[in-house]
Parts: C-alpha cells; structure tokens; sequence
C-alpha cells in the first residue's frame, strides 16, 4: 500500500469518527446504558495454577477465571514485589517452590501463564503435554516456529492453548459490539480500524520490554489483540496480511526497540487496518486512547475503549449509526461472559469462549506480519 492511500484510510477513519457526532451528522442522538445479555454465571469448576507474574496481565486473567468458577490452587514467580502484589490481590495463596510443582500436579487442569513472552509457548506446551489446557497472555507465541510447535501441540494433545485477547475479551465495549455485529445491527461487516496507541512508562518497564527478541516486536506484542479482533468482527476464518511496516522514531536510547507499527490486512469476510504505537503522553491520564472503527453495509460503530478525550468521563464509550438513528451506549456496566465460558470450555471440551483456530490465526498474522515488516527511518 503506498503512502497516498494509506493517508487516504486515516483520513476516512477520522471522518467516520466525526460522522458518530450529532453535530456532523444532524442524526438524533439517542443516549442510554447498554442493554446486554444476562450475566454469565459460573456453571462449573476447575482447579488452575498460575505460572509467571512478568505481566500484570495476569491479574484481570487469573480474576476471569475465578468469575468461571476457577479455583485457584497454587502460583509460581521469583520477584518478591510481583509475589506481594499478587498475593494482595487474591489472598495468601500457595507459592509453588517451582513451576514443575505446578505442572506436575495431576489435580490441576488450567495453567494460566504470563512470563516473558518467549517463554510463554515452551511452558503452554508442557502444561499441554501434562494433559492440562492452558491461557497465555498475548503474545502467546513470537516466532513463526514457536506457532508451528503449538499446532503440533493442539493435535496431538487434544488440549486448549487459549490466549487472552484481552482489549476484546475483558472490554465490556467490545463485548457490546460483538452482540450488535451478531445481531445485524449494522449489517455485513466490511471492515475493522484498530488504533491501539499506548504508554511507554519508561522508568517501570524491565529490560525484556525493550528487546524485541524477548517480546516478538510491535506487531507481534501489541498488534495481536488487534488481529484477533479484526477476525472476530469481520467473521474471517482466512486472512493475509497485504503490508506492514514498523520503526523506532522517539526511543533512540533503545536502538533495537521498535515504537511504532502499522499492517493491512485481508480475509474471507473483510478487512482491517491496524496501527500500534509507545506515543501516549503523560497528559491523557491513561495509557491509551485505544480506538475501534466497525463498517458494516447498513451502519458503523466506533469504540472509545479507555477514554472519550474532553467528553464522558471513564471508558467503555460505544457510538453506533445505523438506518434508524445514531446512538451513544454507556457498556460499562456489560457483564464480561469469557471467565465463565473458558470454564465451561475446560469442563464440556467446547469452544464458546475462544475459537483455537482463530486464536492461532491471530497470532500467525501478526508473526508474518512482523517478520516481512518494511522498517521506517523517520527522525524524531
């Protein structure tokens, strides 16, 4: 794609941004909370063990599956501050003296995992391999071979390697959109535009955050929840990626980290673009305004995950048009039915909650994307 159309797609998805205002479209502004499907109550149980504390990632996961109806067993990790952290969370819970203490507990059936993100394939496919299933933060995978021994994994093992999409899965706006795509509200989906800006919290971050080998590079990292929803929301069961590019403009200091990341994508039931960026200043007041953009044949919806800038206060802000009306959704108080599904997932061997072969889809675009990546050389 060359720079002409990709200006060109910015400047639509800032159009359709304005047209979701009553004052661009002249439309009647219909304001009300986000009526939602019942609540998902937990329906089973399970016994999980939670390996690696590197992202906190880990919190809303291992919360999720308690709303499942998990119990949680036993954790492991090394940092005394991620032990304390946890453990203030969730209660004095058994700290395993390994992770083998986990992996090796044959009452165990989920292994939620969130290490550093080349270590989290190696541990999925030995819980796997321990006839447990497993829930991996994003990115789950970060080489292209990692992906391949997951596969393998999968169909010899019969075991779940899920990963937790989270900015679609745990955002009750995005919950709401996936219930009004379903339910033909603004017809056939065409297209998805996912921008995922976030903030780089220089001083907090470890050094396996600056080192692409470790986290699998912007695309890799970030752009899988985006990929994941791109292929949820346009329906795609195959998809390619048509170009990507990624750079390092403003975090000189680390010459390998990469800080900026567009791709374009195609499938059997859309299309998308995605950008991921580190720029989010200080001043937002939360670290990104992520934004989604839905076009469908009869309507569009926009999300405004985190924060509306200078609007309503919060987040889980949902704008939808569509032949009758435009309408503003408050979906913060949308019930998040991914803990209880996964659950039920384990128990009844279904897939309700997480569809394995999109979830590996996700992240194969983004590894392709990533490696075949055109390098940017701007100056700050």
């Amino acid at each position: 794609m060359d720079e002409l159309s990709r200006r060109g797609l910015f400047m639509a998805a800032g159009a359709m941004g304005l047209a979701g205002m009553p004052e661009a479209a002249g439309a009647r502004m219909v304001q009300a909370e986000a009526p939602s499907r019942p609540d998902p109550r937990p329906r089973h149980h399970v016994r999980f063990g939670v390996i690696g504390l590197d992202h906190y990632h880990i919190m809303s996961m291992t919360a999720a599956i308690q709303r499942g109806g998990g119990e949680l067993v036993a954790f492991y990790a090394t940092d005394p501050k991620h032990i304390a952290d946890f453990r203030k969370q969730f209660g004095e819970v058994k700290l395993a003296r390994s992770a083998d203490e986990i992996l090796d507990d044959p009452t165990i059936q989920l292994i939620a995992a969130a290490p550093v993100p080349d270590q989290r394939t190696p541990i999925g496919i030995r819980a796997m391999r321990n006839g447990k299933d497993v829930l991996v933060d994003k990115p789950g995978i970060v080489t292209l071979q990692q992906l391949a021994q997951v596969r393998r994994a999968v169909k010899e093992t019969g075991r779940k390697f899920a990963i937790m999409y989270s900015e679609r899965l745990e955002v009750p706006a995005a919950v709401k959109a996936g219930e009004l795509v379903a339910d033909g509200r603004i017809g056939k989906v065409v297209q998805t535009v996912n921008l995922a800006p976030h903030q780089t919290r220089r001083p907090m971050r470890p050094d396996w955050f600056w080192d692409p080998q470790r986290y699998g590079g912007i695309l890799t990292d970030i752009g899988s929840h985006q990929a994941d929803q791109f292929l949820f929301y346009t329906g795609s069961k195959t998809a390619q990626v048509l170009a990507s590019q990624v750079g390092n403009v403003s975090h000189r200091d680390h010459p390998a980290f990469q800080d900026f990341g567009d791709m374009t994508v195609t499938g059997d039931g859309g299309t998308g673009y995605i950008r991921v960026d580190w720029y989010t200043p200080d001043g937002l007041g939360v670290w990104g305004d992520g934004r989604l953009f839905i076009l469908g044949t009869e309507g569009y919806i926009e999300l405004r995950k985190y924060v509306d800038v200078l609007g309503r206060k919060g987040g889980n802000h949902l704008l939808i048009v569509d032949r009758k009306e435009a309408q503003y959704m408050d979906c913060s108080q949308v019930p998040l039915p991914f803990g209880p599904q996964f659950v039920a997932d384990i128990v009844n061997r279904t897939s309700e909650a997480q569809d394995q072969e999109q979830a590996l889809l996700a992240a194969e675009l983004v590894l392709k994307a990533q490696k075949d990546a055109r390098r940017l050389d701007l100056k700050a």
